[in-house]
């Protein structure tokens, strides 16, 4: 039977709100769309339709398996992406997203008001560059007909053994019918995903003994990796989704010290990168240049220049580490090549797409940078020190008037054991052995 628009139009007022909607059917393992307030659900069990089936203005998709890990500031993290697109005729106004435990029903993450503007965002991201703007001032909540966009999620919990099996999510909204006819109202229970229950890989740290800035990571802040959506081969992905950049600092906090046009005048510059576990090397690049537009950006490389030059690491099946940005010349090993724990592998430079000298790190689910899905890690042992206050990320670092970061201690400071450094933290690694 074809569903068409001019039917569901006849249908009472708040199943109206579904013109060029599909049907979507709940698919939690229990209390299915229970939450559901929508119109002509199946409520009893009836021969041909399961119970809480209903129409849904909004469909919902995610990107991965969400993975927990255990982070720097003592929780655990579930990080992932809700693909929405609204399937009704009219715009969609989100009111609240909830994330809710599918065995219990309890919600474990709930946006709305400036968090969910600051976390609901077109595909195409917005138009500035990043950090430019206020998201939670400027954003909008209301999601036109026919659109597609990204609900950012950082569900945490107190301990692993409190994260949920499943996970599930309600869409409160209301849609803005033309002219001044009245918003229709919906409460849908929409998509639910399995939590994995694989435990992240512990890492040495693949930088030497020092001081380094986490700049660009995990997990709710709005950064180029965190929220880098990138459609590759058809398909959306967050390739960087758990990726740190390595920046080297001093103790006075300063990354750069001179002349910020100069490359060797960042601390990073030509920093030991070591491999941060026993593996195999599957793939490695060592002829591309540095940037020439320091401080500035460089332009866009093509996509296969995007890392600069680099070395895969294969750790485990179906886990790869990736280094990156390394500087010309200096890679030192080569694929097929193992490599044990602690290996010089290259050194820091600014290659690829890259303005100044970082060390870009994190693990593939594949042997290639793209297209691939973004896994997470912890490092045994660090010391948290504290984080810097101000977004200042490669683009902005080098034009800032001093190479000192603003710099805040951290509430309760010292040594960590298998965690994850969060976005912004600024980190002490051992020396190495």
């Amino acid at each position: 039977m074809r569903i068409r628009p001019w039917i569901l139009m006849c249908l009472p007022v708040t199943a109206a709100i579904l013109i060029g909607t599909s049907i979507s059917a709940a698919s939690s393992p229990s209390h299915a769309a229970s939450g559901s307030s929508m119109p002509l659900a199946a409520t009893s069990p009836t021969p041909g339709i399961s119970p809480g089936t209903a129409f849904t203005p909004v469909v919902v998709s995610t990107l991965t398996n969400p993975e927990p890990v255990q982070a720097s500031d003592g929780k655990v993290h579930i990080a992932y992406e809700l693909v929405l697109t609204n399937a009704a005729a009219f715009p969609a106004r989100i009111d609240k997203v909830e994330v809710l435990n599918a065995v219990t029903g309890r919600a474990v993450l709930v946006l709305t008001g400036a968090a969910l503007r600051a976390d609901l965002t077109p595909v195409a991201g917005q138009l500035d560059d990043e950090d430019s703007i206020d998201p939670a001032e400027s954003s909008s909540r209301t999601v036109p007909s026919s659109a597609t966009w990204v609900v950012w999620l950082d569900v945490t919990v107190a301990a692993r053994a409190d994260v949920p099996q499943w996970l599930e999510h309600q869409v409160v909204g209301a849609l803005l019918p033309p002219s001044s006819a009245a918003p229709l109202p919906f409460n849908s229970n929409v998509g639910s995903v399995p939590v994995s229950t694989e435990i992240p890989p512990v890492l040495s740290p693949p930088v030497e003994g020092g001081i380094w800035y986490m700049s660009e990571g995990c997990c709710n802040d709005d950064t180029h990796h965190r929220r880098g959506l990138a459609p590759i081969n058809g398909q959306l992905a967050v390739p960087q989704r758990f990726a740190i950049d390595f920046f080297r600092l001093d103790a006075e906090h300063r990354t750069w010290v001179g002349d910020p046009s100069k490359v060797t005048s960042y601390l990073s510059y030509r920093q030991p990168v070591i491999a941060a576990a026993p593996g195999t090397v599957v793939a490695s690049r060592n002829d591309l240049p540095n940037s020439t537009a320091l401080p500035h950006p460089p332009p866009i490389p093509p996509i296969d220049q995007t890392v600069g030059n680099f070395v895969i690491e294969q750790i485990a099946p179906g886990v790869y580490v990736l280094y990156a940005h390394l500087d010309p010349g200096s890679v030192q090993v080569h694929a097929g090549q193992q490599v044990s724990r602690g290996q010089l592998l290259g050194h820091i430079g600014t290659s690829g797409n890259s303005t100044t000298p970082h060390l870009h790190f994190q693990l593939l689910t594949t042997p290639t940078f793209f297209p691939t899905d973004s896994k997470p890690y912890v490092f045994d042992h660090f010391d948290l020190l504290g984080q810097i206050t101000e977004r200042l990320w490669d683009d902005n670092l080098g034009l800032q008037p001093t190479g000192t970061l603003p710099f805040a201690a951290a509430a309760d400071p010292g040594p960590r054991t298998d965690e994850l450094p969060l976005d912004r933290t600024v980190v002490e690694f051992p020396a190495t052995k």
